[in-house]
């Protein structure tokens, strides 16, 4: 400051004759913009700056006004960079044939394709049985629940469905939504922003649904690494054993068919006052003697003798199912299974079931229809386990790389966005088999795959076409083999050296498992659902 006022009194008159006591004096008041006025020089400097500012001004607002902000600029600009890092996601289009399973048409009926890629995994979508029941329900009923649960939306049919699904979960009731995404979302965020100071702890590769319930929850949050055991046990000990917990995991993860170490985590949540929140959503329907999913499967003798709460099987253990109408069962929706309070409390609580319109009838008689029938049916089941465990096989003995699992998924792995692209396309295009491309944000960068689901109406034939088709395609363009990922490391555990025995969660004494319903009665049902 001294030097500038020193500065001031060399450069001005009317400040020269001023002592430095009278100049700090001034710089404290507004006395110094009086005296800048009152200097010639100083005054006409001070005007032009107005005046530059005031044109400044004008300039910026007429900019402004001449450049609104662009929105579809923004909105292309959004996908230049989907573009970009290769994750644009194509959507193909695809008309599954009823009378053809697993058979599609491609925007031209006669173009005709294998499905290898759905999440229908016993082809329950085609099974008349379903269809015949939708439609004698839409004759009676119509179409739409005609309104929420609350107004006008709440049928027996829904009831019935509901207790359907507490049976096979061995709960005391079970809550319909209009999808898992939705069932998920909604049971989290009610549950973790009710729960007084709760906390969830969250496996790493839990789906976005379960991701964005708890992040709605605005709950305090822990997420562990995949299926590892120790380290949400580290996470647990972190915080008071008073607090409510959940622990929210699924039992198959889809993208890479690894399967949870239910009992471990089970275990935890005793030992650390937590409650269990399980997502069977690519169990139910697939494992289990009734289909219940991976927690049944897990004591398969037992539950298929027994199949009642209270029988002592690890079913009993688990305080929260949520599954899907939308895979195995067929159909569309989600669900929550679990004890009558917790149930009456979502049912009370939970936005994204009050307020949205109940599933239509027809959809609820199929759905109802489905389990029903696969709690007496393990044909289905059987087969699929077959023939994923076929087509697994045969591309192990060819070097395709498959990321190891116990489970019913096969995940193929490209490892490179563009080179996975190409092998769907070239499957399409050359080969009429269909099978979606798989990539970031779904799978991490680098992880990039197909994603196979064989089903029941996979014939022997079909799986020799795909097994030689993915052979002519890894060829062509030179693609890794497990010989390539073992040489660097391993990669989502292929070519991992020391990776443990994977045994398949269906045994071969639980293949071999007789159905309870007759035996006559599957064939007739199979060849009318899947010719």
């Amino acid at each position: 400051m001294e030097s500038v006022l020193l500065q001031a009194r060399k450069t001005c008159p009317f400040l020269h004759a001023q002592s430095s006591a009278s100049l700090r004096k001034i710089a404290r008041t507004d006395g110094l913009l009086t005296k800048a006025k009152q200097c010639p020089v100083m005054s006409m400097a001070i005007q032009n700056r107005k005046i530059h500012s005031s044109v400044i001004n004008k300039e910026q607002q007429q900019e402004h006004q001449a450049k609104p902000f662009d929105y579809e600029g923004f909105y292309q600009g959004m996908l230049d960079r989907k573009h970009k890092d290769k994750s644009y996601r194509y959507f193909n289009n695809i008309n599954r044939l009823a009378k053809k399973f697993p058979m599609a048409h491609l925007a031209r009926p006669t173009d005709e394709v294998t499905v290898w890629c759905a999440n229908d995994y016993l082809g329950m979508g085609a099974n008349p049985l379903l269809i015949n029941a939708m439609k004698q329900t839409l004759d009676r009923y119509g179409a739409g629940a005609g309104g929420t649960r609350n107004i006008a939306g709440n049928a027996a049919l829904h009831l019935q469905l509901e207790s359907e699904l507490a049976d096979l979960h061995h709960t005391d009731g079970a809550l319909v939504f209009s999808s898992c995404m939705v069932a998920n979302d909604a049971t989290l965020s009610t549950l973790g922003s009710k729960l007084p100071n709760c906390v969830i702890f969250s496996d790493q590769l839990n789906h976005a649904s379960m991701i964005e319930g708890i992040r709605h929850s605005k709950a305090e949050k822990h997420i562990f690494r995949h299926n590892d055991v120790e380290h949400l046990e580290q996470l647990l000990q972190s915080v008071d054993i008073n607090r409510p917990k959940i622990i929210a995991f699924e039992s198959v993860y889809s993208m890479c068919g690894s399967v949870a170490p239910i009992h471990k985590f089970v275990e935890l949540a005793n030992k650390y006052n937590a409650i269990t929140f399980l997502d069977e959503v690519h169990a139910v329907g697939i494992y289990g003697p009734r289909g219940a999913g991976v927690a049944e499967h897990l004591d398969f003798e037992l539950n298929a003798a027994n199949p009642h709460r209270g029988n002592g099987s690890i079913m009993d253990e688990i305080d929260i199912y949520s599954g899907t109408l939308g895979k195995s069962f067929g159909v569309v929706g989600g669900y929550v299974a679990g004890s009558a309070r917790f149930i009456d409390m979502i049912r009370s609580y939970a936005p994204g079931f009050i307020f949205t319109t109940s599933l239509p009838p027809a959809i609820v008689s199929g759905a109802k229809t489905c389990i029903s029938y696969l709690k007496n049916s393990n044909a289905e089941r059987r087969l699929q386990q077959l023939n994923a465990r076929a087509v697994k096989a045969r591309l192990g003995e060819l070097g395709i790389p498959v990321v190891p699992n116990p489970s019913h998924i096969v995940p193929v792995l490209l490892g490179d966005a563009a080179a996975a692209k190409t092998a769907s396309d070239d499957l399409l295009n050359r080969y009429n088999i269909y099978v979606q491309a798989i990539n970031y944000p779904t799978v991490p960068v680098g992880h990039e795959r197909l994603r196979i689901t064989p089903s029941p109406g996979h014939t022997p034939e079909m799986i020799d076409y795909l097994v030689d088709s993915l052979q002519e395609i890894w060829q062509r363009y030179g693609f890794r083999r497990v010989a390539d990922y073992e040489a660097e490391g391993g990669r989502c555990d292929v070519g991992r050296k020391d990776l443990p025995d994977l045994k398949p969660l269906w045994t071969d004494e639980q293949l071999n498992y007789k159905n309870q319903i007759a035996a006559s009665e599957v064939p007739e049902q199979q060849s009318v659902a899947f010719n």
